[in-house]
């Protein structure tokens, strides 16, 4: 969401020059297909990033842990090495950089609306009117042996979460990240989102930088709400570190 917000005075209503491609993009004419076209609107939905072009293509993107989406003047510093940027648009005397980005790619609508990784993908936490009963279906058809901090970052139950935030939002709701989902309730779950989701936009909004982390990162420091030491461990299948508070979080 962050890119999104940073991006959208830049590109959105505006005409493109493709400035740069991977050269793995090259057969695809990029720069034919999207060069004078006018992004009409920006979206997202969880991680997923979509620029919407007046000719009915769309860019997808999906950062997941390597890509960043940076915003610069043309002629201005590279935030990594240029050799690493996989798309350059500009518009006017600005720039809009994809560096590193594991997934980018262009489709029609139609495309958008049938490809099976997006329609799988569950309610969107930052959505302006979270879909409650969605999300609540979708936590329960899961498998209720697994562990809530696992669970949370399945974007099929719940698209938006990562790392920090599933770490940040058990530690709201003094939740274990460590409990099966048959022991977290409803509410309990439906509190969880409602306790971080204005963390989460906030961030959105103003950047990650301008929320501070109470547990993500903090191992041996002590809790802001009893005082017990942070802890940290790997959890689920990729082992993403988890931070939790053993003392309040039950």
């Amino acid at each position: 969401m962050w890119a999104a917000t940073r991006m959208r005075p830049v590109l959105e209503g505006r005409a493109v020059e493709v400035v740069h491609t991977h050269p793995r993009f090259g057969m695809d004419r990029w720069e034919q297909r999207l060069g004078g076209h006018v992004v009409e609107r920006i979206e997202t939905h969880g991680k997923n990033l979509f620029l919407v072009f007046d000719n009915g293509l769309v860019l997808h993107s999906h950062l997941r842990m390597t890509g960043v989406w940076d915003v610069r003047p043309v002629g201005g510093r590279w935030r990594r090495s240029p050799r690493r940027a996989w798309l350059v648009l500009r518009a006017g005397q600005q720039e809009v950089v994809q560096y590193d980005g594991p997934v980018l790619e262009l489709m029609t609508e139609g495309r958008r609306r049938s490809d099976q990784r997006l329609s799988q993908l569950g309610p969107d936490i930052l959505a302006p009117e979270f879909d409650r009963d969605r999300f609540l279906a979708r936590l329960r058809a899961s498998d209720q042996t697994r562990l809530l901090g696992e669970a949370l970052l399945d974007q099929r139950i719940l698209a938006g979460i990562g790392n920090i935030w599933k770490s940040e939002g058990c530690w709201e709701v003094a939740l274990d990240p460590w409990r099966a989902l048959s022991t977290v309730s409803d509410a309990q779950a439906l509190g969880l989102v409602e306790a971080v989701r204005p963390r989460m936009l906030a961030s959105g909004a103003g950047g990650p930088r301008s929320i501070r982390a109470r547990v993500y990162g903090h191992t041996g420091h002590p809790c802001p709400r009893c005082g017990t030491g942070i802890v940290s461990r790997g959890q689920g299948e990729e082992n993403r570190t988890t931070y939790w508070c053993p003392g309040c979080q039950l």
